[in-house]
């Protein structure tokens, strides 16, 4: 008899444990029940003939067979996407489905003018469209449920390197005090100014949130936070009606009237905003064509919003020097 062939989408299963920590993880997140991951991983253990899975509490742990099966298995599984990439780029067509998991700033700003160009240059490639935070759309991503993400990477805050995930850079969105145009906290010039001042601010333990709290502890004050909340647009909305005040991303009011007073922190700091795909997956058409319509549409918003920001006659804006 010969030697086992290990199944692919077993090994699949097996990282994702390796990833997510538990059975019933892996089991929501690819859509298995918890049964069916045990059978299928008690079968990869017995084409393996080593032990892959130990009982740890209610729970099982990998192995240190398990651990090196899991190393190949990302090798395996990225040249899988590698071959599934340029066998559609020889078939020269951007065409089929691609799903893509967004944040609201991006999907907002930059992704419906991606989706115009996408529509006339490749009229038959359909794009489904997630709204999903980084964090649990990297997930999604690894689990085959999209195709791409757009993430971000708030200064401070660097993100683990994915070895499984090819990133592409897309734009670094510059962030910056916004403040009502009148009232209380209009005539502020800085940052210190405003530890008095009402605050919206992104959700605690999030990246941008936790940044802006550290913003604020660097100036010597602890914000009064009276809105938590990733939509962006609502915090415009806020500062524009006077009720907070924010620290926002360029990217959060392009497009929109100057309602606002922007004042330039010292040290420019900005995310950086990148896409990412499935190791060896980035060579797809469809991939290409859609990141390709990303940064054109990001290269002019970014353009808009500098203008925007440099015209005199727009309204007020404050440089710190």
């Amino acid at each position: 008899m010969g030697p086992t062939v290990l199944d692919v989408q077993r090994l699949r299963l097996l990282r994702e444990l390796d990833r997510r920590g538990t059975i019933a993880a892996v089991a929501g997140a690819l859509n298995y029940s918890p049964s069916a991951v045990s059978q299928q991983l008690s079968q990869l253990q017995l084409e393996a003939g080593v032990p892959l899975l130990e009982k740890l509490g209610r729970g099982v742990t990998l192995t240190a067979a398990a651990r090196v099966l899991v190393e190949h298995a990302d090798v395996v599984l990225a040249q899988l996407e590698q071959a599934e990439a340029d066998l559609a780029a020889l078939a020269g067509e951007t065409v089929g489905t691609l799903r893509v998991a967004s944040f609201q700033t991006v999907l907002f700003t930059l992704v419906p003018d991606a989706l115009t160009l996408l529509t006339r240059e490749h009229p038959d490639l359909r794009v489904v469209l997630d709204h999903a935070e980084p964090e649990p759309a990297f997930k999604a991503l690894a689990a085959h449920q999209v195709d791409l993400v757009l993430g971000e990477e708030y200064p401070g805050f660097p993100l683990a390197r994915r070895a499984d995930v090819d990133e592409e850079d897309l734009v670094h969105d510059e962030l910056r005090l916004a403040v009502p145009l009148s009232g209380r906290w209009a005539g502020a010039q800085r940052l210190e100014d405003l530890a008095s001042a009402a605050w919206v601010l992104e959700p605690a333990g999030t990246d941008p949130g936790d940044w802006g709290v550290n913003r604020c502890r660097q100036a010597g004050f602890e914000p009064d936070t009276r809105v938590r909340t990733p939509d962006a647009l609502l915090h415009v909305h806020l500062v524009e009606t006077g009720h907070a005040v924010a620290l926002l991303p360029d990217l959060a009011r392009a497009g929109r009237e100057r309602a606002v007073r922007i004042v330039d922190l010292p040290d420019h700091p900005s995310r950086r905003l990148f896409t990412g795909v499935r190791r060896g997956s980035g060579g797809r058409p469809a991939v290409r064509a859609f990141r390709s319509a990303l940064r054109r549409v990001a290269v002019e918003v970014s353009r808009s919003v500098r203008a925007q920001r440099d015209d005199p006659g727009f309204g007020p804006v404050h440089r710190r020097s």
